[in-house]
């Protein structure tokens, strides 16, 4: 599966958590990766139905004095589903494909999902619950910040 694919259904799983603090319009995840290397670092934006746009979560791999690793909320967002989703993606990178034209500005979006990309979604992520992960233990993960 391609990584931009696997970004949008974790922002579908956490759809209705996301919409519970503003409006539905769109979302996108914003990240810089240069080819053949792993991605550390991730952005989610909400954009509502008129255009203004919050940071609903960063994403950090790896952990410094500047940031902590796992996610971070922002803007009053709070998704678990996404966050785990993000999780799994972030932390099995090998398994998600990235075009070989890809350049190292990556964006996926996202509109309102259909009932039918729910479905997918959450059937993906039943499929991965199961595999083998190496999902970052709970005291890595990052405080939600207002």
């Amino acid at each position: 599966m391609e990584l931009d694919k696997a970004l949008g259904f974790a922002v579908i799983l956490g759809w209705d958590d996301l919409k519970k603090v503003s409006d539905p319009g769109s979302a996108r995840v914003e990240y810089q990766c240069e080819p053949g290397t792993s991605l550390d670092n991730l952005n989610v934006w909400w954009v509502d139905a008129e255009g203004h746009q919050n940071r609903v979560c960063e994403y950090w791999t790896s952990s410094s004095s500047a940031h902590p690793s796992g996610i971070g909320f922002s803007n009053n967002f709070q998704s678990q589903q996404l966050g785990l989703a993000l999780d799994f993606i972030l932390m099995n990178q090998g398994q998600f494909t990235r075009p070989a034209d890809a350049c190292r500005d990556g964006l996926a979006l996202i509109s309102t999902p259909t009932a039918d990309e729910r479905t997918e979604a959450a059937t993906w992520m039943k499929g991965v619950h199961g595999a083998p992960t190496n999902i970052s233990r709970p005291e890595d993960q990052r405080v939600a910040t207002p």
